[in-house]
């Protein structure tokens, strides 16, 4: 399909159901990917607005490592409405609609996370540390409110989950036994396996569980891997267990330097994305799939949990 008749095809849906998504678009003109974002964007007939924010990700295959989520495809598919210039008003109930769904996907995997982390005080023995010694941080599309339910394949076994991952970040305290925070691991990773095998859940928790000399060791934010922990912890949010620990890990990362590291490589990731976003839409579609859709497509910060 040429872009021309792409673009007719979105107008005429638009034209008969109103503001649509960019997946609801793709899966009424089967379009290609790249060829319907840059048919949206550059149409003068039609407008895009996205629903959220974006927010830094490492990946490798950038220099400098920084660049936004959600990817540019993801924003487009999941976040964004496309409805006619002019109808800004019928734009505007579509983009509270989508928010209100990203709202509330987020809401139910945070509950989730929550209610897995809970249920560890009935399967451990001396459950008091989880309290005192433990602390759980949630990281991920879910601390910003950007959580989706799209169906993806699970990384290691291929099962479709629903959408955004739950990242678990347990930091326990040094002088923790080896063998109880064997056993913490262990439970979590019950947890995690019927998480993904329950067939009304279907979701995918990655989870690390860590001593503090480690998180004092990613402290060093020298490797790729060190880069990526300290990313996940600034973001992260407080789920259950120590707040003492907590704030203990926020108050590291402000006061080795890294919190505004981090910072910069935001500032870095968003001049990226709008030279992405040039590139994409100003070079020739054939040269992009020869070597420039790693811009488009969304990446994955796996290398913290493996």
């Amino acid at each position: 399909m040429t872009n021309s008749s792409l673009e007719k095809k979105a107008i005429s849906l638009i034209k008969k159901s109103g503001p649509l998504t960019g997946s609801e678009i793709r899966t009424l003109s089967g379009g290609d990917d790249l060829a319907l974002w840059r048919t949206c964007r550059l149409s003068k007939s039609l407008q895009t607005h996205t629903a959220g924010i974006s927010y830094l990700r490492l990946d490798r295959r950038v220099e400098g490592f920084a660049r936004l989520s959600p990817s540019v495809l993801r924003e487009f598919l999941t976040y964004s409405v496309v409805g006619l210039v002019g109808d800004e008003n019928s734009v505007k109930r579509k983009v509270q609609m989508v928010r209100t769904h990203i709202d509330e996907v987020s809401r139910y995997k945070f509950e989730i996370a929550y209610d897995v982390v809970a249920g560890l005080e009935n399967q451990l023995e001396n459950e008091w540390l989880l309290h005192e010694k433990v602390c759980f941080i949630l990281a991920g599309d879910i601390v910003y409110n950007m959580a989706h339910d799209v169906l993806r394949p699970e990384r290691s076994t291929g099962r479709l989950v629903k959408g955004s991952d739950l990242d678990l970040v347990v930091i326990v305290r040094d002088d923790v036994p080896d063998a109880w925070m064997k056993k913490l691991d262990d439970c979590i990773y019950q947890k995690k396996y019927r998480a993904l095998v329950t067939p009304y859940l279907n979701e995918e928790i990655d989870y690390i569980v860590k001593k503090m000399a480690r998180v004092r060791n990613q402290l060093h934010f020298d490797t790729f891997k060190h880069m990526v922990a300290c990313k996940i912890l600034k973001e992260g949010k407080l789920l259950y267990g120590s707040k003492d620990i907590f704030f203990t890990v926020k108050n590291m990362l402000s006061e080795s330097g890294v919190t505004e590291k981090l910072g910069h490589l935001e500032k870095q990731a968003r001049v990226f994305r709008q030279e992405a976003e040039e590139r994409l839409l100003g070079e020739n579609p054939e040269k992009i799939r020869e070597d420039g859709l790693y811009l488009f497509y969304p990446t994955e910060e796996s290398e913290e949990f493996e």
